[in-house]
């Protein structure tokens, strides 16, 4: 991990962030679709590496040991060893040739060869026919024409813009974008109620493009200065996805380990033997045809085999499986996990209640994804949980605030408030808000049957009392329904007169 000097923090849009997109926009009328995130993605892990070592480059010039060139003064601090053809002096001042899109390539297969986590994973898209070399070249400026100057002393700067263009793709591609994409609000809030702490195992066996790792590790380096200390395991079936979170880690200067090759999580589990502390994860939702009958006695299956139509109980128990003594699950889940009773899973969920392991459930407000609309809850899983016994239930249905007409998020006012109530949780000393919090019981969830929708456990919210007397109000109230009333008929004479003055009659 390289050193960091400790700056302020700032959440702020950097400046050339919407730059970035608007690169976006320019390329795609000049590639096919499913190239363009490939191109941005590839071009910021690309100038960002570069600058990082350029920087180091200069401050070891600069001592005047003549070491510049001694590939352990970068490795000792966590910067990629970025040979002289990959180097951004050298691709910019080739920007307007036509084999720009060769020294792009070029320069890829050569981080490659020097960096063998990175092998076969960056992209090499940059010299195909199909993409403009002219536009190429512009895109490239604007990246040249960046401020990388806090590059060596903040280890996350194009992380952020990495993070804001996987979101952007994610509005704009809608379903397919979403796919790998979880708002960060989510995970911030996941994180937080999780409480990760240094020198822990952190796991998410759907990965995507690693955004549950980022939050992790920035929470951990915030509340203690240890971000390395944390060991990343992920796994991840779609090649494409895999390759970017690979890319994500090295930008954010994350370790991780996320298996040999891309592969399905259930039939070919890529950590067979991990005992994790943390595992968060927002699987797909409601997944079917996931493979059920190759798995009818899977270990992983303490509780019940899952249905062969849903995979909800499926990822829940393969997280169980996988999680160490005293270790926290934080995953997001379809709302139907909370109260299905069908295909065996109203059992299944009622052994993993009986077996003490369900902390707490989050019901969520619509909107926040960019991709589904479907209502989606927060679930806590704990073993050896601090209120034995206890589940916390969090109706959170009217939290956040809508950024646009179709997305909602959560303000870090939110996130605090829910981290929060579960820390009084576990420490005993949260109290029942109505229509808000309240701790059940595991007697008061068999009552329930078992079903875990908060609102059954929350109740309403408490309403302010009303002190006008009953008979008073409904005067107050007639009395201007026939002030309305009459306004109305007042309205309907005048549509008539001008309808007639036009010569319609109604």
């Amino acid at each position: 991990m390289a050193r960091v000097t400790k700056k302020a923090k700032t959440t702020a849009p950097l400046p050339f962030e919407e730059k970035i997109w608007q690169a976006a926009c320019v390329l795609w009328g000049h590639i096919p679709a499913a190239d363009y995130r490939k191109v941005i993605i590839g071009l910021i892990f690309l100038r960002y590496v570069s600058a990082r070592f350029e920087d180091k480059y200069a401050e070891l010039v600069a001592e005047g040991y003549g070491d510049e060139n001694e590939r352990d003064n970068y490795e000792a601090e966590n910067i990629f060893w970025v040979p002289g053809v990959a180097r951004w002096s050298h691709i910019a001042a080739q920007a307007h040739t036509p084999e720009i899109g060769m020294v792009l390539d070029g320069a890829m297969a050569a981080i490659e060869n020097e960096n063998v986590e990175l092998k076969g994973v960056l992209p090499r898209v940059y010299a195909t026919p199909d993409l403009d070399k002219r536009v190429l070249g512009e895109v490239v400026d604007l990246f040249t024409n960046m401020d990388m100057s806090d590059a060596h002393h903040n280890c996350d700067l194009l992380g952020r813009v990495y993070e804001y263009c996987i979101a952007q793709f994610a509005a704009y591609e809608g379903v397919k974008g979403g796919e790998f994409y979880t708002p960060a609000s989510i995970v911030k809030t996941l994180v937080a109620i999780l409480n990760p702490l240094p020198n822990r195992r952190v796991y998410d066996p759907c990965c995507g493009s690693g955004g549950m790792f980022v939050q992790s590790a920035k929470f951990v380096e915030e509340h203690s200065g240890q971000r390395d200390t944390l060991s990343v395991y992920g796994q991840e079936s779609n090649s494409d996805t895999w390759k970017m979170a690979k890319i994500n880690m090295a930008i954010r200067g994350i370790n991780a380990n996320f298996g040999k090759h891309p592969a399905d999580t259930f039939h070919n589990d890529q950590h067979p033997t991990l005992k994790a502390d943390y595992i968060l994860a927002n699987p797909p939702f409601n997944l079917s045809a996931w493979g059920q009958e190759k798995l009818q006695e899977d270990v992983r299956w303490k509780y019940g085999t899952p249905p062969a139509g849903n995979a909800n109980f499926a990822w829940i128990q393969h997280m169980i499986h996988h999680l160490a003594p005293g270790g926290k699950i934080g995953l997001v889940l379809a709302n139907g996990a909370v109260s299905s009773q069908s295909n065996g899973e109203g059992d299944i969920r009622r052994r993993i209640v009986e077996d003490d392991l369900v902390e707490g459930i989050v019901a969520l407000p619509p909107q926040l994804f960019y991709s589904v609309t479907i209502p989606v809850t927060l679930w806590f899983i704990t073993r050896g949980k601090p209120q034995k016994g206890k589940t916390l239930f969090i109706d959170a249905r009217n939290m956040g605030h809508m950024v646009d007409r179709k997305h909602r998020d959560f303000s870090d006012e939110d996130i605090q408030r829910l981290a929060d109530t579960f820390a009084a949780f576990r420490q005993g000393t949260c109290e029942d808000v109505p229509g808000f919090c309240a701790v059940a019981t595991k007697e008061d969830i068999a009552h329930q049957d078992y079903i875990l929708t908060p609102g059954r456990y929350v109740g309403m919210e408490e309403q302010e009392e009303d002190a006008e007397p009953f008979d008073e109000k409904m005067k107050r109230l007639t009395t201007e329904l026939s002030e309305l009333f009459e306004k109305g008929h007042g309205l309907e004479k005048q549509i008539r007169e001008n309808l007639a003055a036009i010569g319609y009659e109604i």
